[in-house]
């Protein structure tokens, strides 16, 4: 018997999306979830926090919360962002290079009422795309004036489809993106620029970035989201974030799926099935092998030629 997973969204609701390409649903992580999410990444900043103290890099971590270890670590030079991470870099892949995956964040990416919202716009044959981050935000102020990386500063205008590789192009996918702690325009949250037009060329500046005068930046509209809220968007849809101008962390995750089957548009890192009606036995539902295929793809990708994530070049004639 083929179960018939009920409808997340309204008419209304996936109407909006065809038509602006962005769509914000609140109370989609269910506050447990989030809870052991939150408790995951204490207990893997814990360990890097020892480490770094025994080599004299931070202080002692007594009286010291989640919050304050991640803003002393970063003032110390020490780099949390890649093992905390559920992806390998962009750039050169070593044997050793660190990446997070927990059951926790693997219960997020495959937690039935985010897939469920999926479905409604996807379809029910689903896969986890490997183009997903984790992004833990500082205050503006604290960053180190040479801090480039999307994933700790504020993000360029962008669009998902354009930072994958050309064979995703006409792959039916969506870009879910996650709020751990409350996403405000003062902390940074996200901006889109609503409707799907065609895919603007980007060129490798502080970040890579759409080109210079193919957006209009007055259509922009800041996204804020509670807390286990999500911010559901169309691959072509531009969209940037704020500068954290509060004095607090921002803490969000985007993580993409595609209809099973279709280019992911980074064929180098591993997805997996996330939800099948017609081969329910192809889905994945061990948080220790989707670790293990990202350790398989570390070993390969350690040994070869590095990959880039993108096809835009300084060269390109946009971006003369």
């Amino acid at each position: 018997m083929i179960h018939e997973v009920p409808a997340m969204l309204s008419e209304a609701q996936i109407e909006q999306f065809e038509r602006e390409g962005v769509l914000v649903v609140e109370d989609v992580l269910s506050p447990d979830l989030l809870g052991r999410i939150r408790a995951e990444y204490e207990d893997l900043l814990d360990r890097l926090y020892e480490g770094w103290h025994a080599e004299g890099l931070v202080p002692s971590p007594e009286g010291m919360d989640f919050w304050a270890k991640l803003l002393t670590s970063y003032r110390a030079g020490c780099d949390w962002f890649q093992p905390m991470d559920i992806s390998l870099p962009g750039d050169a892949i070593q044997p050793d290079t660190p990446f997070h995956f927990g059951p926790a964040v693997f219960n997020m990416v495959t937690d039935r009422t985010l897939l469920d919202l999926v479905e409604d716009l996807i379809g029910p044959e689903i896969t986890s795309n490997p183009i997903q981050h984790v992004r833990l935000k500082p205050p503006s102020d604290a960053l180190r004036s040479d801090e480039i990386r999307a994933h700790i500063s504020s993000t360029d205008w962008h669009q998902d489809r354009a930072v994958a590789h050309e064979e995703g192009d006409r792959t039916n996918m969506v870009t879910i993106w996650l709020a751990i702690t409350d996403a405000t325009v003062e902390n940074g949250c996200l901006q889109v620029i609503p409707g799907k037009p065609q895919m603007y060329p980007h060129c490798p500046k502080k970040q890579t970035a759409i080109a210079d005068g193919f957006l209009d930046y007055s259509k922009a509209r800041p996204l804020p989201v509670r807390a286990g809220g999500a911010v559901i968007f169309h691959p072509l849809t531009p969209h940037a974030s704020l500068t954290n101008v509060s004095d607090r962390f921002r803490w969000s995750f985007d993580i993409r799926y595609n209809v099973t089957g279709q280019p992911t548009g980074r064929a180098h890192f591993p997805s997996f099935v996330a939800r099948s009606e017609k081969d329910p036995g192809s889905v994945l539902t061990d948080w220790r092998d989707w670790r293990d295929l990202w350790v398989e793809a570390r070993a390969r990708l350690s040994g070869q030629a590095h990959i880039p994530i993108h096809r835009w070049r300084h060269d390109s004639p946009a971006c003369a």
